[in-house]
């Protein structure tokens, strides 16, 4: 039923609100964006289509990750109830917490593959520093909301502290990729909020001028990752080989791949963290590049349905935050894509609802409930 603004204006207040009440679609009602919903539904139904190949038929390791992704959907359902005005009040409190357990990670982590990344707390294993991929950016946003854009220099550089403190706690653990990714989403944030293409020249400039000081100071494990990506023929069995793998499943893949579970570079072991970081190439041998082509665009609707929501929001926070969050989806879904196709050096980005694996799944998750609070939560105004 459509109302006569004029009407809803002259109306008292309570039959006023009683009116726009009618006037909400289920979407707004239950705060759930069902085109944004349906859409992930789809990458998540893929995924779990490609990762009962990558895995070898191992039924129990898919049912963990359905089991994992109910909790995700769920955590996302439920933060989409909350309004953005009440989250804004939250988050100073979120970022602090976050920086403490990386604290404690440094101090008491749990120790894997090498690297002191984990907070094991008996009942539950978690990374802390992905819940830095959503309170950065957040409170990145949350400091530049009530300041005039494009921030000045001592508004950058207070947002460049609040980014380099997790990015350098997660970096010290060691996490590369996970620091790039944290960087990653500051950055958005800083060029959303307008920041100059001046000054983002000269820092890149800087970046650039940097490098042979990040060199030295560098793992050795992270350095060979470098000299790998420039020639991974030149250690074909060692550091080189995780790549080789890669490309090597990818191509013989073709243009329709070889088929669901006939993929032999993963069901033969010669492809490396198959069900997790490396699973396009999995998807990539099996399903081809009509398999990789139709990833994409579900990506894509995705990104253009996350984009015109961020369009949508109401005010500088919201606009920040929703557009931060779509585009680090967008940089997850880059950085893993490039580094399986040799394209960026490997360091360690799952593919977003791919991937096996739980706490980065829940913080994305979280991340599409935060958007789709704001889309649904906007104000009805009377034109």
């Amino acid at each position: 039923m459509k109302l006569n603004p004029t009407i809803i204006l002259k109306a008292p207040i309570s039959q006023r609100e009683k009116m726009r009440k009618m006037n909400r679609t289920l979407s707004e009602r239950i705060h759930i964006d069902f085109f944004l919903f349906f859409a992930l539904l789809s990458l998540t139904a893929l995924g779990l289509f490609v990762l009962y190949s990558a895995s070898n038929g191992n039924s129990l390791l898919v049912f963990r990750q359905i089991a994992r992704l109910g909790i995700a959907y769920f955590i996302m359902i439920i933060i989409a109830q909350i309004p953005p005005t009440k989250m804004r009040l939250w988050i100073p409190w979120i970022y602090l917490i976050g920086v403490l357990l990386l604290t404690a990670v440094l101090i008491i982590g749990d120790v894997g593959k090498g690297a002191q990344r984990w907070l094991d707390l008996g009942f539950i294993r978690f990374q802390p520093s992905e819940i830095m991929k959503l309170a950065i950016p957040m409170f990145v946003a949350w400091y530049l909301a009530d300041r005039e854009l494009p921030p000045s220099f001592i508004d950058l550089l207070v947002c460049a502290f609040i980014i380099a403190v997790p990015v350098l706690m997660t970096a010290k653990q060691p996490d590369l990729g996970t620091a790039l990714m944290l960087a990653g989403t500051g950055a958005w944030v800083l060029f959303l909020a307008g920041m100059r293409w001046r000054l983002i020249l000269l820092l890149l400039l800087a970046a650039a001028a940097a490098m042979p000081a990040l060199w030295f100071m560098m793992h050795g494990y992270q350095r060979q990752r470098v000299l790998t990506f420039l020639n991974p023929e030149s250690d074909p069995l060692g550091a080189g080989y995780h790549i080789i793998q890669s490309k090597i499943a990818i191509g013989s893949g073709g243009v329709f791949g070889k088929g669901w579970l006939n993929g032999t570079q993963s069901h033969l072991n010669f492809l490396p963290e198959h069900a997790t970081d490396f699973i396009f190439a999995v998807l990539g041998e099996e399903l081809g590049l009509v398999g990789g082509l139709v990833l994409l665009a579900i990506v894509t609707i995705i990104m253009l349905r996350g984009l015109y929501m961020s369009t949508q929001a109401q005010d500088t926070f919201t606009r920040l935050v929703s557009g931060s969050l779509i585009l680090t989806f967008f940089l997850s879904i880059f950085i893993n894509i490039g580094m399986v196709t040799g394209l960026l050096p490997v360091v360690g980005v799952p593919l977003p609802l791919f991937s096996y694996g739980g706490t980065s799944m829940v913080t994305l998750m979280a991340s599409f409930g935060v958007l789709m609070s704001i889309h649904t939560h906007r104000r009805l105004v009377a034109k």
